[in-house]
C-alpha cells in the first residue's frame, strides 16, 4: 500500500527533528568563548556545508603538448604531487613572484 504524501512528510520532519534535537544551536557569543579556551568546537558546525571565502572552484579544461605534459608528471612525480597540485603549485608561485 502507497503511503500519502502527509504521511511521507511526517516522516521526513520527524527525522529532521531528531537529528536536530541532537546538537544545541549555540549563540555566536557562546562559540566565541569556547573558541577562546581553546574548546573543540568541531561538534558544532555543519563541515558539509563549510565553505572557504574567496576560494570557489571552478573547473576549466587546458590542452599541454605530449611532450609538456610527460615533464610535468616527472616533476610532479619527483616532488611526491599529484599533475593538478603540480600545475597549481607553478601557476601560483609564478603569479606571486610577478608581483
Amino acid at each position: 500500500m502507497r503511503k500519502s504524501a502527509s504521511s511521507r512528510s511526517g516522516a521526513r520532519a520527524q527525522t529532521k527533528k531528531r537529528g536536530t534535537s541532537q546538537t544545541k544551536a549555540l549563540s555566536a557569543a557562546r562559540l566565541d568563548e569556547m573558541h577562546d579556551a581553546g574548546e573543540d568546537l568541531t561538534a558544532h558546525l555543519d563541515l558539509a556545508k563549510a565553505m572557504r571565502p574567496g576560494r570557489e572552484v571552478q573547473r576549466v579544461n587546458v590542452d599541454f603538448p605530449v611532450d609538456l605534459l610527460h615533464a610535468i608528471d616527472r616533476e610532479a612525480k619527483r616532488i611526491g604531487v599529484s599533475r593538478q597540485a603540480f600545475i597549481k603549485l607553478r601557476l601560483a608561485d609564478t603569479l606571486s613572484s610577478s608581483r
